[in-house]
């Protein structure tokens, strides 16, 4: 009898349970031995749970630490090693993919064909080259537009499962009490609750083929809001590939995994933040996709910014609060909430490094490049706290969020809040709709 493949699967919450569920639950001839996890605070030291990972792993599956691949691959003996996340230089997946093999293990990378469910319905996937490009915004763009045409329009959002597993399976959001009900993060908070004010319906968790077939029952177009700069996990004979790109970060399409993967398949590629980008590099991106992907309709967008009570802004010294995973491993250093600020005239914006507490502080160890404002982290509880006592003992006037969520629902502030909203504007044509209507989505 040949022995089984030994895999050891490298994650962070989201890809890596993905890969697993199509390609090797309840295969024979693999036995997986363990996830590691990176980039997301305190989600190692758990486990795959047997009720998830099928009738092969009765005692579920480990979650080490990344850091301690090495002596996995050694203790475990590893045969080989399957990258699963995203939004990571080229140069630092080769760089895992040489320790691996120092190792003695295989170091490999899964593609559509293994990993993507297909559903019947139209499908319409929005990813982006990298997290912060303005995916979201894009997503609510064409979900107005259908829903607007009367089409029941469904939403399936790229995984962020930091809580027990089990319970996140499958997680339909419709109304706010649902986002409680689940125990949501900030991050995820960010991402449902466009949709729930606009009155739609949104779906994610852990297991997406089972999710899938909960929203083919109500949906007449699937959406899959990808996150992290993934690619999509689902396919159709209806897909429509939209793929969003950022002007601000030239050469990340074509040195950012798995970026380059989405620019490769993209029908359509949307320049975001042209307003705000300099000209050389709004060309010089143009180039590089048309590089990669000569066959991609190519739409330039704005992302405009719409500011609640403007005048609370000028002459006053302000604390920023921007969408944390942009600031974080998108390695953006400012976002809508800055340009806000300095759009309104703030008199100063607020360093918040002398205030930080607990969690806060090692995110910015972490992550050092973040400039003079605060990423909305809150990821578990006592992130939240700390976020809240943070935000408390800065010494400002006013806090001004550009976080896509009411973060006053959360945590008490005090000090007045101004809330930056940002939607997609396309310039000159084609327009998205336009592209809908082509494909027959409308």
């Amino acid at each position: 009898m040949t022995s089984k493949t030994r895999i050891l699967i490298m994650g962070a919450a989201g890809r890596d349970f993905h890969n697993f569920n199509t390609a090797f639950r309840d295969n024979e001839q693999y036995e997986v031995v363990a996830f590691t996890a990176t980039q997301i605070p305190d989600i190692v030291d758990r486990k795959y749970p047997a009720e998830l990972a099928g009738k092969l792993y009765p005692e579920g599956i480990p979650i080490y630490d990344e850091k301690d691949l090495p002596r996995l691959i050694k203790e475990l003996n590893v045969d080989e090693v399957v990258f699963s996340y995203s939004d990571v230089p080229h140069t630092y997946v080769m760089h895992k993919a040489a320790l691996v093999n120092a190792c003695g293990a295989k170091f490999s990378m899964m593609g559509t064909k293994y990993t993507q469910v297909k559903t019947d319905k139209p499908l319409i996937s929005v990813c982006a080259v990298r997290t912060g490009c303005g995916k979201s915004q894009t997503s609510r763009k064409i979900v107005d537009t259908l829903h607007k045409a009367g089409k029941k329009i469904v939403a399936i959002r790229h995984p962020m499962p930091y809580g027990d597993l089990v319970k996140q399976k499958v997680q339909r959001f419709a109304t706010y009490e649902d986002l409680d009900k689940h125990e949501c993060t900030i991050e995820e908070r960010e991402e449902y609750e466009p949709y729930i004010d606009r009155g739609l319906v949104i779906y994610a968790g852990v297991d997406y083929e089972a999710i899938l077939r909960e929203a083919e029952k109500e949906a007449d177009v699937i959406l899959w809001d990808g996150g992290n700069n993934d690619f999509p996990f689902y396919t159709s004979d209806q897909h429509l590939n939209i793929v969003v790109a950022d002007p601000h970060r030239v050469g990340h399409e074509k040195s950012y995994y798995p970026g380059e993967t989405n620019v490769n398949l993209a029908d359509v590629i949307v320049v975001n933040k042209v307003v705000t980008a300099k000209y050389e590099d709004i060309l010089k991106l143009e180039e590089n996709l048309r590089e990669i992907n000569p066959n991609a309709t190519i739409i330039e967008a704005a992302s405009p910014i719409f500011v609640e009570k403007p005048e609370l802004v000028k002459g006053k010294r302000v604390l920023v609060i921007e969408d944390g995973p942009t600031l974080t491993h998108g390695e953006m250093k400012y976002g809508a909430g800055i340009v806000a600020a300095k759009r309104f005239g703030a008199k100063e914006i607020i360093d918040p490094r002398p205030w930080l507490v607990g969690s806060l502080k090692e995110t910015f160890e972490k992550y050092p490049e973040i400039g003079t404002l605060l990423p909305a982290m809150g990821y578990f509880e006592q992130q939240l706290k700390d976020l809240e006592e943070t935000i408390n003992a800065v010494d400002c006037d006013v806090v001004v969020s550009a976080t896509p969520i009411d973060l006053t629902r959360l945590i008490k502030i005090n000090k007045p809040v101004v809330r930056v909203r940002y939607e997609l504007e396309e310039i000159g044509y084609p327009k998205l709709e336009d592209i809908l209507k082509e494909k027959g989505y409308l």
